[in-house]
């Protein structure tokens, strides 16, 4: 067996706290060596937890690590992955690239450029259940397509930051559904949204093989664990993503999948150009 991948954390906020830290110093394909936050009292107890250094500054985490993973506000990650790409890591990072189009085209010009390898995290991808269902629809022909994503996330709690209740559903929640969309019935190549993204949102999306997909999404609605879900459909019937889906269940596939990234220097399916490709979605909604 290849030593464990060794991985620098950017970020101590809930995020970082509820899956990055303790998903990638779980191992055994990885171990979590250094974190680094802007705040230094927020970073301090979790790289303690975990056995791992705490970094003064962001250069002293890139010398402590093979790859990067980012768990910060999208502008900060744009920012500072391109230094982390610069300095030759491999890449693990969120969903969005970046707050604007310019700034993620920025990031995967600097990833392009320095060669490096990348792994997004959009969630419910890493899910076998997931993966099945979508094997199962992009064999039919299928005509269009249901999906929301409804959930308190911008009512209040640990993920009420200030970067989400800034940008709303849009941003934050809007990646996951067009991500799937796509993923399910084929390239997304004309999109229109309707609404309000700190309140609700409706979008519709004509995919290049003319089926037709519309998305649901709030974080303003007080429903306990959310709502979730995706349905296809075809001539022939219906596929229904089933809803008890946890994304505790994928993050094994996620650390595994990553130290394979890194250890063959090849790119996830889910990668920088992925997450490009979803801001540019997002930069037509706007």
């Amino acid at each position: 067996m290849s030593a464990p991948v060794t991985i620098g954390l950017v970020g101590a906020g809930p995020w970082a706290r509820a899956m990055h830290a303790p998903v990638f110093a779980a191992g055994p394909e990885t171990a979590l060596t250094a974190v680094w936050a802007r705040r230094p009292e927020a970073a301090a107890p979790l790289a303690e937890q975990y056995g791992a250094a705490l970094c003064t500054d962001f250069d002293e985490l890139l010398d402590r690590c093979e790859a990067v993973a980012f768990a910060v506000p999208p502008d900060v990650q744009a920012d500072l992955a391109v230094r982390a790409a610069r300095a030759g890591k491999a890449l693990f990072l969120d969903k969005p690239l970046a707050l604007d189009l310019p700034a993620a085209r920025r990031l995967v010009d600097a990833v392009e450029d320095a060669g490096v390898p990348t792994q997004m995290m959009l969630g419910r991808r890493y899910h076998a259940t997931v993966r099945t269902f979508l094997d199962e629809v992009r064999a039919v022909d299928a005509i269009g397509a249901r999906s929301s994503l409804i959930s308190g996330s911008l009512l209040g709690g640990d993920f009420a930051t200030p970067w989400r209740l800034a940008q709303g559903a849009l941003y934050d929640l809007a990646p996951h559904l067009l991500d799937l969309l796509d993923a399910a019935l084929g390239p997304i190549i004309d999109l229109s949204a309707r609404g309000d993204s700190r309140t609700w949102i409706e979008i519709s999306c004509t995919h290049a093989n003319g089926a037709i997909s519309q998305a649901s999404l709030s974080g303003a609605v007080g429903v306990p664990g959310g709502r979730r879900e995706l349905s296809v459909y075809s001539r022939d019937g219906a596929w229904e993503l089933p809803r008890d889906i946890h994304y505790p269940d994928a993050f094994a596939t996620v650390r595994a999948e990553f130290a394979t990234v890194v250890r063959t220097w090849r790119s996830h399916e889910l990668d920088a150009q992925r997450g490009l490709y979803l801001q540019q979605l997002l930069s037509a909604l706007e």
